[in-house]
């Protein structure tokens, strides 16, 4: 896959040509499989959302919504990334809405053990703390979320967000520290 090809499709995708987006999975689908494989190894053990399922709900997200307006390849990953966050939060808030009960009655099994775990509250929290972030410094939560959600390296980061390698190091240090803070302080 050359970066060529890609910006090529995302244009024609962005231009409204619906061929275009049958040609961009097989090029992107193992940077996508390989991107949702390290976001779900950072899940709980007893996820019921497969690394695959969360590919194809991210690419439906993308290459369905109306608002499609990627700068390259990159920017595409980074809005896959983002969509994958986004899908992972959800799953997470519907676990916790059915681990509270859900509107279902109560049963007591006084000798049964829980099969899985629950969901991570940990996820729901680093979103939350992630929100706050993004209202006193975008540029701080992007990098964040391009480091931690799309994998990409720092010096990878640094570029799509236009700022010097030595900036980028000071904001990740910060914004990690910060987020840890709001994180641990919440529990």
């Amino acid at each position: 896959m050359t970066m060529s090809d890609v910006t090529r499709i995302l244009a024609a995708i962005e231009q409204g040509d619906a061929r275009a987006a049958d040609e961009l999975l097989p090029l992107v689908y193992e940077e996508l499989r390989r991107l949702a494989a390290a976001k779900m190894s950072q899940e709980p053990p007893g996820q019921t959302l497969q690394a695959t399922a969360l590919v194809h709900e991210a690419y439906i997200r993308l290459v369905g919504s109306q608002d499609q307006d990627w700068s390259g390849r990159t920017h595409f990953f980074a809005a896959a990334s983002e969509a994958m966050r986004r899908i992972l939060i959800d799953n997470a808030r519907r676990k916790q809405r059915l681990k509270r009960g859900g509107g279902q009655q109560k049963v007591s099994l006084t000798d049964a053990e829980p099969a899985i775990e629950g969901p991570s509250d940990d996820m729901i929290a680093l979103d939350e703390a992630l929100a706050r972030l993004a209202e006193i410094d975008k540029t701080k939560a992007d990098l964040v979320k391009l480091r931690y959600f799309a994998g990409l390296t720092l010096e990878q980061a640094a570029a799509v967000l236009n700022l010097p390698e030595r900036t980028a190091k000071r904001y990740w240090a910060h914004a990690r520290a910060w987020l840890y803070r709001q994180v641990t302080d919440g529990r």
